[in-house]
């Protein structure tokens, strides 16, 4: 059954990322796109927080949580396999000044294998990390349309991950990741003659950028008990800076649109981006760190805070460049927490987790001197799949937040993210003791 479930969850989510865009967002038109991975659905329903970390569930945000023993499982008889693949669906709503519109998206948003050995333990796995999905257009003077904008794409990333407990208090981690995709944004202007009629030909600018390059990501996690039910968790992670490095295409055509919409192609002339020294180019991804601690009774509740800064200053484009765009150090404070009835009783309803949380972010982008801010509250359960011992599950969560500002002529998204995910866990070189 479990298998079955499986597979219905890849299907719908690839055939859905495929029909749709990972975004809906006009703020993914800059820099490498908006950041669609924040941790896992269980992470997401505690505000995003990292810091927690048990046997049972895989934690992306720290690669430390791969090392050692957090919860003995199967009477003290090891840490088991664990497999998890989440997905999401978003409603935003548009708001400027003036007008307000509709949009949603669907996505594949991880999969991932981790494998314990002992104090050592490695993960595996792919994420989509940042997504490109916008259509916009502004209007001129007259109130005619002027400009249509339109962007497709993002960064996915592929991992490989180890983490190994030094002691009963510290577990040390390394992410090694490979970034890859690509990016399409492509512009029309729309042209009239004296008397404001639409001329025959418009002019379409099409952008392409091929993505790829290396990142890294330390953890260090830290635990123990302070009294006889009270457990202490801290974390801190840091990615250095790196670099991906873009090849670039960038062509004009000239187009006719015809009454049914449609783009139809009249000629193509290439940009030579090579004489300009931009046919490749290096793009920063910036150095990034956190800090987090909470306190909690083990299978039972934990509530915890974290803070996470990201020197987004550091990054340019060369590709891209805009009067009225600049970017500025992000952060994050997120807070958030789980509690557990009775995570070994008999009874169903007793073993479901119940999750909340709540963030505060500044993206690092700035717009018309304003800085683009994001909240969001959220809520969500995981409920428990298969037999008492496995300890397998399925997260729900639920956030709704808002981002940007109706300020300086922007817009404002108010969404709301629904997310799930399956934690399979099982063990896979256990020796059977009896035939």
């Amino acid at each position: 059954m479990i298998k079955k479930l499986v597979l219905v969850f890849i299907a719908v989510f690839a055939i859905q990322s495929y029909a749709q865009e990972g975004s809906a967002s006009p703020y993914s038109f800059y820099g490498i796109g908006s950041l669609k991975f924040k941790g896992t659905v269980e992470n997401q329903s505690m505000g995003g927080i990292g810091v927690y970390m048990d046997s049972i569930h895989v934690n992306l945000k720290n690669p430390a949580s791969y090392g050692g023993d957090n919860l003995a499982l199967y009477n003290n008889e090891g840490r088991p396999v664990k497999f998890s693949v989440g997905g999401s669906h978003s409603r935003t709503t548009l708001k400027s000044n003036t007008s307000s519109d509709k949009v949603s998206s669907s996505t594949f948003d991880y999969i991932t294998l981790s494998i314990p050995m002992g104090k050592l333990g490695i993960g595996v796995g792919l994420i989509p990390y940042t997504s490109v999905g916008y259509k916009l257009e502004t209007l001129n003077a007259a109130g005619a349309l002027s400009d249509r904008f339109r962007g497709e794409g993002g960064v996915n990333r592929t991992y490989l991950s180890a983490g190994y407990k030094i002691n009963d208090n510290f577990s040390v981690g390394v992410d090694a990741r490979y970034n890859f995709g690509k990016i399409k944004n492509s512009t029309i202007e729309f042209l009239y003659n004296n008397d404001g009629a639409l001329t025959q030909y418009q002019s379409r600018e099409n952008n392409i950028s091929d993505l790829s390059g290396l990142s890294f990501n330390l953890g260090l996690s830290y635990k123990k008990m302070i009294t006889d039910k009270l457990e202490l968790m801290s974390s801190l992670t840091y990615s250095p800076k790196s670099n991906l490095n873009s090849r670039n295409e960038r062509y004009f055509n000239t187009i006719v649109i015809d009454a049914s919409g449609r783009e139809l192609i009249v000629n193509t002339l290439n940009a030579n981006l090579e004489a300009r020294g931009l046919q490749e180019t290096e793009l920063t991804l910036p150095s990034t760190w956190s800090l987090g601690a909470g306190v909690g009774q083990p299978r039972k509740w934990f509530v915890g805070a974290e803070y996470t800064a990201q020197k987004t200053s550091d990054f340019s484009n060369a590709l891209y460049a805009s009067t009225n765009t600049k970017f500025e150090d992000a952060t994050t404070f997120s807070l958030g927490g789980f509690f557990i009835p009775n995570y070994n009783s008999f009874s169903y309803l007793s073993r479901v987790v119940y999750r909340a949380g709540v963030r505060f972010e500044k993206t690092g982008l700035n717009i018309n001197n304003q800085s683009i801010k994001e909240f969001g509250i959220s809520f969500g359960v995981g409920i428990p799949v298969g037999s008492l011992r496995a300890f397998s599950n399925a997260n729900f969560g639920v956030e709704i937040g808002n981002r940007g500002t109706t300020n300086s002529n922007l817009i404002q998204e108010n969404f709301v993210n629904f997310n799930l995910s399956l934690s399979l866990n099982d063990r896979w070189f256990q020796k059977q003791k009896y035939d």
